[in-house]
């Protein structure tokens, strides 16, 4: 069967002209589907997708599951929890990931929110519309602080260097323990959490979704957290028990918590969260194409795969 691409990643010019030299002779269908948030926009034109063999961005798994001609998917996505249900994708096809873009852009939201919070900038800010001048009194600081983190993948070890760099002691938990990267200053299992939480001054999740981590921050856990530290969640809203969270703080057992993700997603207006005066929230924005950077680098991940896909070279970030 002759190759077939959608590719539905958003180019550049430069780039497309990259694809279409990568692949001479190959029929090649561009089809832009991916917004500023790094959603999945409708496809416009259904026949796009038939006869692809290979399809370069996250399309419907209704519409990939359906496809007989497909072979590989490369998704614009780091997880990719969609297309490893059963029916999503044909059988035989390989699922190849995004692994490796978002770690910057996510780590650095993570790690802005961390000063915020140890600064009371959030508080400040409270106060700066309520035409208040007012001292908060002490704060805290990543010198000497250790930090754990969980899911010491791509992002979670690009936060832990940010860490790192200012003087942090930094343990990572992994579902298998390897030789500490660039970072990080000791590496455990996950199934440790329970020891490292009461030590820990900030807890840092990327974890990614699957059935051992939903709610693996559940009530009995954040209340076992150090008095007085902080919350991060980048990874997975499902992460963390909302309800729980919610009673920690308004218990006043963290200094406070910042979350990019929630369960569920979008947060319902009614969630007592919003009024936690030491919650940080934003709605699912450290990632997507808010770094110019990050879409380069999905760009050249699946540019390189397609590549090694022609050559019969394996593929990088293989899921499937």
């Amino acid at each position: 069967m002759s190759e077939c691409i959608l590719n539905a990643l958003p180019l550049t010019d430069a780039e497309r002209a990259a694809f279409q030299a990568a692949a001479p002779g190959v029929e090649q269908r561009f089809a832009p589907l991916m917004d500023n948030s790094g959603l999945t926009v409708p496809l416009s034109d259904p026949a796009l997708a038939e006869g692809a063999t290979v399809v370069l961005g996250n399309l419907p798994a209704a519409v990939l599951g359906a496809s007989p001609t497909l072979k590989w998917l490369q998704t614009w996505s780091a997880g990719v929890d969609a297309y490893l249900k059963p029916g999503a994708l044909p059988d035989g096809a390989m699922l190849t990931s995004a692994v490796g873009a978002y770690g910057p852009s996510v780590a650095e939201h993570m790690f802005a929110a961390m000063l915020t919070l140890m600064k009371r900038l959030h508080r400040y800010r409270d106060r700066q519309h309520a035409h208040r001048w007012a001292d908060l009194g002490t704060v805290k600081s990543p010198v000497g602080a250790t930090v754990l983190v969980a899911g010491a993948g791509d992002i979670g070890t690009t936060f832990a260097r940010m860490c790192h760099a200012l003087g942090a002691y930094t343990i990572g938990l992994k579902s298998t323990v390897c030789p500490p990267p660039d970072g990080l200053d000791e590496v455990h299992t996950l199934d440790e959490l329970d020891q490292w939480l009461p030590q820990a001054d900030v807890v840092a999740l990327a974890l990614p979704q699957a059935p051992e981590t939903v709610h693996i921050m559940d009530r009995r856990r954040l209340f076992l957290m150090k008095k007085g530290s902080i919350l991060l969640n980048g990874g997975r809203g499902s992460a963390i028990d909302p309800e729980g969270l919610n009673e920690v703080l308004s218990a006043g057992r963290l200094w406070g918590a910042a979350l990019d993700v929630t369960e569920p997603e979008p947060l319902p207006a009614d969630s007592p969260l919003w009024d936690q005066p030491d919650l940080l929230l934003t709605p699912h924005v450290a990632g997507g194409l808010h770094m110019e950077s990050t879409r380069e680098r999905i760009v050249a991940i699946a540019l390189e795969n397609l590549k090694r896909y022609l050559a019969g070279e394996p593929l990088k970030n293989r899921m499937k």
